[in-house]
């Protein structure tokens, strides 16, 4: 028998959950239905927002050949395949869709195969990702298609599918109580299949009634949406940085909680608290820098589980530390000044002067040893002398 996730998968637009903004009257994928001419688009979401399911409906409601194939196991001589399938769809005049799951892990000569055959209309792409398609997917490609992003499922969309599933399975209210059904939406992640998946073994695990303890038995602890190299990873270090800079240690407790829950490395978070010591917060607290220096040694001498307590006490000393951009700032207009003037001569004055020519030239002129001397003729070439990063 087939999963309750399978089972359940919607075959017409009516049926499917969620992702108003697309499948909705007048709306994009309403549209191409209703045209009968699929085009190539990239749907990128979070695991079990639908994408497969859409492609299917795609495929089926405008009467073309549905091909499937995933990019974990996809290889050279099944492209050739589908290829050479197509057109032979193409000539009894067949359009054929190829879905391409997890298409960002295609390498770019992988996705520069499916060109010619995009461009002319021997096959309509629609690829799925939970990556950001900007980073992942090849511009060729992206500007052939149209990318949709969809959403994770509301609490709310989840509960109605589980309800809907609980239907089909002939589970009652008795067996399947409110409660239940609500972890089961709570601890899904906006992912659909997790909670079907969930259901599906919790109601394998009893005869009786399905009661939480029984959904918590069966989901064990939930693998967070988190991919070390994947987009969300990204969101949540900025957040946490943003976090960090807006004074909110609360929040930003939270966001390291979730990095490290996920696995991150405690190495790559401590160095951005370094890094963030200075651009943030700089002059204003200094001693913030050694803190986050400190820390960083703790982690990397340390280790998991113990030095959690040296980058939770850091999170909060950044966050309650007073912030100042002033080091930031005046690098970045430092560094533009010398894009800008990347050649100006060091005025004679500042030049060292081993030899008594240089001397006689001028260079190290009125120079003297004391203690926080100004030279009266300043330190920056005259072009830019009326230069300051500090005012």
């Amino acid at each position: 028998m087939k999963p309750l996730a399978e089972r359940m998968r919607p075959e017409t637009l009516d049926e499917v959950v969620g992702q108003k903004h697309l499948v909705e009257r007048g709306k994009i994928i309403r549209q191409i239905i209703e045209c009968k001419q699929p085009t190539s688009l990239i749907l990128w979401g979070p695991p079990g927002s639908g994408k497969t399911t859409l492609a299917r409906i795609i495929a089926r409601e405008t009467g073309a050949d549905f091909i499937e194939l995933s990019a974990v196991t996809g290889k050279k001589d099944d492209v050739r395949r589908i290829v050479e399938h197509a057109q032979a769809n193409r000539r009894l005049g067949m359009q054929t869709v190829l879905f391409v799951d997890e298409i960002h892990r295609f390498n770019k000569a992988q996705q520069d195969a499916f060109l010619p055959y995009v461009e002319d209309g021997t096959i309509v792409l629609i690829g799925a990702t939970t990556e950001n398609p900007s980073f992942e997917v090849i511009t060729p490609l992206l500007s052939r298609s149209r990318v949709l992003v969809l959403e994770p499922l509301s609490k709310e969309e989840i509960i109605t599918i589980i309800k809907r599933a609980a239907k089909a399975e002939k589970l009652t209210k008795k067996i399947l109580p409110d409660k239940s059904i609500d972890l089961l939406a709570e601890i899904s992640g906006g992912d659909a299949r997790v909670a079907l998946g969930n259901l599906e073994l919790a109601r394998q695990l009893t005869d009786g009634v399905i009661t939480p303890e029984i959904v918590k038995t069966a989901a064990q602890k939930r693998v967070p949406g988190y991919d070390k190299a994947g987009e969300q990873h990204y969101n949540i270090i900025s957040a946490f940085i943003k976090s960090l800079r807006g004074s909110d240690a609360t929040a930003a407790l939270y966001y390291m909680a979730r990095m490290l829950q996920a696995g991150e490395d405690p190495k790559f978070i401590a160095r951005r608290m370094v890094i963030f010591a200075s651009e943030d917060i700089g002059l204003a607290a200094p001693a913030a820098l050694n803190q986050a220096i400190s820390t960083f040694l703790a982690v990397e001498r340390i280790g998991l589980p113990e030095c959690e307590y040296n980058l939770y006490q850091c999170a909060i000393v950044l966050a309650k530390a007073p912030k100042s951009r002033e080091v930031a700032n005046a690098m970045y207009a430092a560094k533009q000044t010398a894009r800008e003037h990347p050649d100006l001569p060091v005025p004679l004055h500042l030049r060292n002067a081993p030899t008594k020519l240089m001397k006689d030239l001028g260079y190290q002129e009125g120079t003297r040893w004391d203690a926080g001397f100004k030279h009266p003729k300043g330190f920056l070439p005259p072009e830019i002398a009326d230069l300051n990063f500090f005012k």
